[in-house]
């Protein structure tokens, strides 16, 4: 049983000194809005040698702004996990009643209000500086949005499992491990533009088809439900498999002393 009081003991312990941590407001507010400028100012220029100038900077712009959702919602999760760590806390949170359960859920809770500053932020930012509005994709947003965050959430949970049994030695992992699937996740160009290999690959990563189904509606206004679905389906399993393998992993690095990692 969660208890919610231990929870909100650690969503605050970890959102207490985020505005003292110019580090976290940096990842959250500066990255996003450089991306935006210098990225969608690269767009309109190369949007100048095609056909329809606004569908080209959309393409790179809901790119930029929806995979900030993946991104910070993970971050928030690896992160968070290597600040125990760094802090040399681990031995100390869990001498307390704390689950890994409710460990998990404050991730998640943290992650998902900062995940909603940065995203507004940013879509504010893109409204203001391009025209550009992320309610072009209707009602569609909100199984959009809810499948990123589920595809962020099982990286994060996958990603943390290394982090809490190998500590310190990976901790790159923290910020660089979802770049792994960018590549495949078809945020600035179709999947068809991929080796035969690398799509399918492509099919089995979620965002693939989550950007393909936003592209559709940007380009086509057509709406599949079948991509949202199989990403739905993939998100769901992978943060199944992420969850029981981030509790095996913590299990395992507990009998053989979290002190350690310190």
């Amino acid at each position: 049983m969660i208890n919610s009081n231990r929870v909100f003991a650690m969503v605050l312990r970890y959102s207490i000194g985020f505005r003292h941590n110019f580090d976290r407001l940096s990842d959250m507010f500066y990255w996003p809005a450089l991306d935006l400028l210098v990225w969608g100012l690269t767009g309109l220029y190369f949007a100048q040698f095609t056909p329809n100038t606004k569908e080209t900077t959309y393409f790179i712009l809901t790119g930029i702004i929806f995979w900030l959702i993946i991104w910070r919602s993970q971050y928030e999760i690896t992160v968070n996990v290597m600040q125990e760590i760094w802090d040399k806390n681990l031995v100390n949170i869990f001498a307390s009643p704390l689950t890994v359960s409710e460990w998990m859920s404050s991730f998640i809770v943290v992650g998902l209000f900062k995940t909603i500053l940065s995203f507004s932020f940013s879509a504010l930012l893109a409204y203001f500086l391009y025209g550009y509005s992320i309610f072009v994709f209707g009602i569609t947003l909100i199984p959009i949005v809810i499948n990123l965050l589920l595809i962020a959430w099982a990286a994060g949970f996958f990603i943390a499992g290394f982090l809490i049994r190998y500590g310190q030695k990976i901790q790159t992992l923290a910020w660089t491990g979802i770049a792994i699937i960018s590549p495949f996740s078809a945020l600035y160009y179709p999947l068809s533009i991929l080796p035969d290999w690398a799509q399918k690959i492509a099919f089995f990563v979620p965002p693939s088809h989550v950007f393909e189904t936003m592209r559709a509606i940007l380009q086509h206004n057509t709406f599949s439900s079948e991509r949202l679905l199989i990403s739905f389906a993939l998100s769901v399993l992978y943060l199944v498999l992420s969850i029981w393998f981030f509790i095996f992993m913590f299990h395992r690095s507990r009998k053989l002393g979290l002190g350690r990692l310190i």
